[in-house]
């Protein structure tokens, strides 16, 4: 039986950061330190304490405005892993002090074509946590029940938060990118979700091939088990069968394409890419190449990624920082000085 909320003190409050005018970080300031009044969960609502959160390279595009704004002053954060300290109306799945996840996924309509065909990640009124809600660069977050997922009680938080965005479409793009068994992965960009994708392909059977401009994410690549790791711009050791690209960058998509074998699909992860170059059709697409993008994930994603994980024992690289300095962690991001994925952690 779910635990009742019960109100907070109107005076009690909460820290956090908020993106307070969307900008390039590593000229101005645009994640600023706020102070909130603490919420009281609403009917089908956790409020959680958060142990630790994900930085994710999405937070970047809505610090730095490659995102518009949903809502003025969010707190970005959506791969969120905390305990259960007050549940709303209605919630039956958690109860206080519980270990509860919430991921960027945070809301659909239920009822669209999309919805009922088990496409809810298409939904036109989808809402995501960070941009149309507060998320979890903060002490306290508000997790709709039905979107949060349920975490193991003997791990690291730290460990766990990445696997809420970068691992879950990490997974999602590595089904898009139509891997045959033991085929050739190229991946492009090796960071938070390309480290944990490249693993579920291994864990598999694939050949892996990395190509990244971060001399440090290729040494990660190959004591993960890549087969070959080199610069963004290198052509691959064999053709590809499949490739993501993980990298937000345009400029590599025909790059990946040209590598591709016949019939071969490329996947898009990213929720902001930018512009592609003109391709040429014989050089990039002839021989029945494929071109697809990724946009977020539905829950099932995330359960079955989640399950996989625990399975294949995925080991998860982070480098972490304390909350009071978010905005050094998503500098970090930005300029690639990360290694894996970055995780906030309470001060």
């Amino acid at each position: 039986m779910a635990v009742p909320a019960s109100a907070a003190p109107a005076t009690e409050t909460y820290g956090g950061w908020a993106v307070e005018t969307p900008g390039p970080i590593s000229t101005g300031r645009p994640l600023v330190r706020v102070s909130r009044r603490v919420p009281v969960p609403g009917p089908g609502e956790l409020l959680l304490r958060v142990e630790a959160c994900g930085v994710c390279r999405t937070d970047l595009h809505l610090t730095e405005g490659d995102l518009t704004p949903h809502r003025p002053a969010s707190i970005p954060g959506h791969e969120i892993v905390g305990r259960v300290s007050a549940v709303g109306k209605d919630v039956t799945r958690f109860r206080t002090g519980d270990r509860a996840g919430g991921a960027w996924l945070r809301g659909t309509c239920g009822t669209c074509r999309y919805c009922r065909a088990g496409q809810e990640n298409l939904c036109p009124r989808s809402l995501y946590t960070g941009w149309d809600a507060d998320g979890g660069f903060a002490e306290l977050a508000i997790v709709p029940e039905a979107f949060a997922y349920p975490l193991p009680e003997n791990q690291d938080a730290a460990l766990l938060a990445p696997l809420l965005c970068a691992g879950i479409i990490g997974y999602r793009s590595l089904r898009r990118s139509a891997l045959p068994r033991g085929g050739r992965l190229g991946i492009y960009g090796f960071g938070a979700s390309a480290h944990l994708a490249a693993q579920v392909a291994l864990a598999e059977g694939a050949t892996v091939h990395v190509l990244t401009r971060s001399v440090r994410a290729r040494e990660l690549a190959m004591e993960l088990g890549a087969s070959s790791a080199g610069d963004d711009r290198d052509r691959p050791p064999e053709p590809l069968d499949s490739a993501i690209l993980f990298a937000p960058v345009g400029d590599l998509v025909p790059v990946a394409l040209e590598a591709l074998d016949r019939s071969g699909t490329l996947s898009i992860a990213g929720i902001h890419l930018s512009d592609i170059p003109v391709l040429n059709y014989e050089r990039h697409l002839f021989q029945e190449r494929n071109l697809r993008s990724v946009t977020s994930n539905t829950r099932q994603d995330g359960y079955d990624f989640l399950a996989l994980a625990d399975r294949i024992g995925i080991r998860v690289t982070v480098s972490r920082y304390p909350l009071s300095q978010a905005d050094r962690a998503l500098a970090d991001l930005a300029a690639d000085r990360v290694n894996g994925a970055a995780v906030l952690v309470p001060d």
